[in-house]
């Protein structure tokens, strides 16, 4: 460990290390996925790293599940370009892994909303990453207690995907009850949270995807659902007061027909180009045919996530696991979530642990 580690630190280890049954009984090392130049999935390899040091507000996590997000993909990857900016050469982040979900074992010296024990969870992409490893850091403004009720697989495929869908409708989308609501791409982590939020709020649900996840979409609660490789939603007659768009491959041209007067567009993915093209285009779609077409930048927080523990604990949302994958497994995770093949969530089990 660093020679120069505070006086809190080396208590709180001294008290905790029987507790947390630390890998081969060290307190120095762990288990991580690790890449270092940008590249397609089989660059990611397993190897011991040391176990980080949290700052003064940070807390010491470990790691029972940490889920994967189209995010890592891109990052991986280093496409788009805009993931390369300050880190042309390597990787910004040596350990990928934004949520996570597991127990608080130590604190640093000015943390006061965690202690060590806690259940926590929470969306680590403002404050490091690092989540594909058996321990990692994080700010303790990035985390959450952990949904009573549910596991800590279930509980680490909530953070990212269910803000970003909190998000899109209910700030930019500022849906409302009755609304007539669309969701591209609605098969994956954010689209199956989107759904059954736009349901507890009354609107008409349309999901959006391949054949292969129509029965997930009509699972968690979607009215209706389309085969994108069978009809084009922007092309079939229907208009919509809010599409809510992961993929973002339409032309904007093509997705305000889909639109009433008045509705709203709010992309949360999808490639630079088309990015580019709506938000030139925004304004002139609003002053002239009075709908918006809006791009959401995602802002991570424990507040959206609280909204999703009092959901989850209530019975009323439930996170949709397409399949639990080991820490070596990591890259094939990836890969699924690259290819579209995923269901929900792919989660990463390190630690299993019951309720």
């Amino acid at each position: 460990m660093d020679k120069h580690m505070s006086i809190e630190w080396r208590m709180i280890m001294e008290e905790e290390t029987n507790q947390a049954e630390l890998p081969g009984g060290q307190i120095n090392s762990m288990n991580a996925m690790v890449y270092d130049t940008y590249g397609t999935p089989d660059v990611l390899r397993l190897e011991k790293v040391p176990i980080p040091v949290p700052k003064d507000q940070e807390v010491l996590i470990e790691v029972y599940a940490t889920s994967v997000n189209s995010w890592d993909w891109d990052l991986l990857r280093g496409k788009p370009l805009v993931n390369r900016i300050g880190a042309a050469r390597q990787p910004r982040y040596r350990i990928l892994g934004a949520d996570v979900a597991g127990r608080v074992i130590a604190v640093g010296a000015s943390a006061t909303r965690f202690k060590p024990g806690d259940e926590v969870f929470g969306d680590l992409s403002g404050c490091g990453w690092g989540g594909f490893a058996e321990y990692v850091c994080a700010a303790e403004k990035a985390l959450t207690p952990k949904p009573a009720g549910i596991n800590y697989v279930q509980a680490a495929a909530i953070p990212q995907a269910a803000v970003l869908a909190l998000q899109g409708l209910r700030d930019r989308g500022e849906l409302q009850k009755g609304q007539r609501v669309l969701i591209n791409g609605a098969g994956g982590g954010v689209g199956t949270f989107a759904i059954q939020y736009a349901k507890l709020l009354g609107a008409e649900v349309t999901g959006v995807d391949s054949a292969e996840k129509l029965d997930t979409l009509h699972a968690v609660g979607a009215d209706y659902v389309l085969d994108y490789r069978k009809a084009n939603f922007t092309a079939v007659g229907v208009q919509y007061d809010l599409i809510l768009d992961v993929i973002g491959k339409h032309s904007v041209f093509a997705l305000k027909r889909a639109l009433v007067s008045g509705g709203r567009y709010v992309m949360i993915g999808g490639p630079m180009p088309h990015i580019l093209l709506n938000l030139i285009c925004a304004p002139f779609i609003a002053k002239f045919e009075h709908k918006k077409i809006m791009l959401l930048i995602h802002k991570p927080n424990h507040e959206d996530q609280e909204v999703w523990r009092e959901l989850v604990e209530s019975g009323h949302v439930l996170p949709i696991v397409h399949r639990e994958y080991a820490l070596n497994e990591a890259a094939q995770a990836i890969q699924d979530i690259g290819e579209g093949r995923v269901k929900g969530k792919a989660v990463i089990s390190i630690k299993k642990m019951d309720l």
